[in-house]
């Protein structure tokens, strides 16, 4: 099973490969399945703009190289023999924010991504997607943009939206998910009632929301309080 998985993860990674950062990636390798790991940097070592900056099979030894080594970029695996990659994922966000996460999961059910992306990571890609998405992963998150596999683009139209939100709005929809009022959320963010109602009409016109009812039911559903 496992050498089955490391092959669709791995197969074609080299071909038709897009033009390579002019800087070298750091690039810290994180799953519980040595087979895996070793699949991934016999490939991905082949590319000169990245540079492995370790392997770890378990959340300690991720956290130790990342104190001890220079990380970019890290391929995050959900199941860790202790602990699991989401909680990693938002571990890695509040201590190393300059540190970018794609998440490598055999798990495409919408709850798992959601929860990776709401975690901080900025791609999220199959085990067994056409293993080449993993260089259009790492390119994309390193140009500053997010990616999704192929197979999980209708799952994640909702997350992709919420990319085009200012912080400003981010923040307000982080108030409306713990059920603040505009006079509240005014109060809070130092903002005139009138600028809050102006800022919930353009997230919802953003996320394509009618309601403030589906408002309430996306920040609930979609935002860390």
């Amino acid at each position: 099973m496992i050498d089955h998985m490391t092959d669709q993860v791995v197969d074609h990674v080299t071909d038709q490969l897009p033009v390579q950062p002019t800087r070298q990636i750091h690039l810290l390798l994180v799953d519980d399945h040595p087979l895996v790991r070793d699949g991934l940097r016999a490939r991905l070592e082949t590319i000169a703009s990245i540079k492995i900056a370790g392997e770890a099979g378990t959340t300690e030894e991720a956290l130790a190289i990342a104190a001890s080594k220079p990380v970019d970029l890290i391929l995050m695996d959900i199941n860790l023999g202790t602990g699991n990659g989401i909680s990693l994922t938002a571990r890695f966000k509040n201590d190393y924010p300059d540190i970018a996460v794609i998440m490598l999961s055999m798990h495409e059910k919408t709850e798992y991504v959601n929860q990776s992306m709401q975690a901080g990571a900025r791609a999220y890609v199959l085990k067994d997607a056409p293993a080449v998405e993993i260089i259009e992963a790492i390119d994309n998150v390193v140009a500053g943009g997010t990616y999704f596999s192929s197979g999980l683009k209708k799952q994640t139209t909702i997350n992709e939206s919420h990319e085009v939100l200012t912080q400003r709005e981010k923040s307000i929809l982080s108030c409306i998910a713990t059920g603040k009022s505009n006079k509240h959320i005014a109060k809070e963010l130092g903002l005139s009632v009138r600028t809050v109602e102006t800022h919930r009409l353009n997230i919802k016109r953003k996320l394509n929301i009618e309601g403030q009812a589906d408002l309430i039911r996306y920040a609930l559903n979609n935002v860390i309080a």
